[in-house]
């Protein structure tokens, strides 16, 4: 099998660092050619835990320029890892290199910029992935399967949260930046699973409002409400929320039972759900069943392998121009950067 050679555009999305080491984990398939330092051509906000990010996942890589980068010979693939209000500007230069690319969330609060973007993969037939997290998620991906079987009967209602409370008054100055603030930033990665399982909603209804005591211009509560023809969905983002990273979670209710995920992921114990039944269906007994994922080792690792074998040709990509597009849109709408229209 021969390895894809790649390059990392960017080292200060909030996702850079932990992509990095994962792609340095997958040397059996990425040969990692360089990074780029974005710091001479986005300038746009971005979050940092620490110093230290922009460092240690990037030792003894080969540093090159943006030029440099997108000229490179033999190179398969790049991702792009921008702060987040530069990501469609540079992933554009990407598209017209016709390089295939991984491009980190969200798309862009212009979307007519995005749908750029994404009309000119489709012409190209381009591979475009989204970096939104949870698309690796054993548990979700279990959800998917559970619900296209009709083990929970009719979907009625949806509920994820996406809350937490690190970065101090730094993230919320970050989140000051950002249209839409934390559903904008956060949101998207739970939206864009919901599409996944329930397609195009009816309405989308953006609630939000500015508590921090210290940082008034921060939309950092925010939730927004999505209708279906026979279900309705709530997705929180409160990055206020004491504790809040421990509670991320994910409900879905049917005719015929519920799932419950909490929290939705797990790197340091076992990752479970609980699925309860109201009769038997699909294997699994009426009552409650525990299932067990085992311990997430990698969020990345999965989507990774996978825009892989979509670079190669050996698959087609599961997510299709069009549901990013469409997901696109309910997130501005659910940011209240743009009305919602189906």
């Amino acid at each position: 099998m021969k390895k894809l050679k790649v390059v990392q555009i960017g080292i200060r999305h909030e996702h850079a660092a932990g992509k990095m080491d994962t792609l340095r984990r997958m040397s059996g398939i990425f040969d990692i050619a360089g990074v780029v330092d974005e710091k001479d051509f986005a300038h746009n906000a971005t979050y940092l835990e620490n110093e230290s990010m922009l460092t240690l996942p990037f030792e003894g890589l080969p540093r090159l320029t943006l030029d440099e980068a997108l000229n490179l010979p033999g190179l398969d693939a790049v991702l792009v890892e921008v702060p987040n209000l530069d990501l469609v500007p540079v992933a554009m230069k990407c598209m017209e290199k016709n390089i295939p690319m991984h491009m980190d969330k969200p798309g862009s609060p212009d979307l007519g910029a995005y749908k750029k973007l994404l009309d000119g993969c489709a012409s190209k037939g381009l591979p475009f992935q989204m970096g939104f997290m949870f698309r690796g998620n054993p548990a979700m991906k279990k959800l998917r399967e559970l619900t296209a079987d009709g083990v929970l009967g009719t979907i009625l209602e949806l509920e994820m949260n996406m809350s937490h409370n690190y970065g101090g008054e730094i993230y919320q100055h970050y989140v000051a930046t950002l249209p839409g603030g934390s559903m904008y930033n956060l949101g998207c990665h739970d939206i864009d699973f919901i599409v996944s399982l329930l397609g195009a909603p009816e309405k989308v209804t953006a609630f939000g409002t500015k508590s921090s005591a210290t940082v008034p211009d921060a939309l950092n509560n925010t939730m927004a409400v999505l209708e279906y023809e026979k279900a309705i969905v709530s997705v929180r983002v409160n990055v206020l929320k004491g504790r809040g990273g421990n509670y991320r979670r994910l409900s879905v209710a049917g005719t015929n039972g519920v799932f419950e995920l909490m929290p939705v992921e797990c790197f340091n114990r076992e990752l479970t759900a609980t699925l309860d039944l109201k009769e038997a269906a699909g294997g699994f007994e009426s009552g409650v069943n525990v299932l067990s994922f085992g311990v997430q080792k990698d969020r990345y690792a999965d989507q990774l392998e996978e825009f892989a074998r979509v670079v190669r040709g050996e698959i087609k990509n599961p997510y299709t121009y069009a549901h990013d597009y469409l997901t696109h849109k309910v997130v501005l709408g659910a940011a209240g950067i743009l009305p919602y229209t189906k």
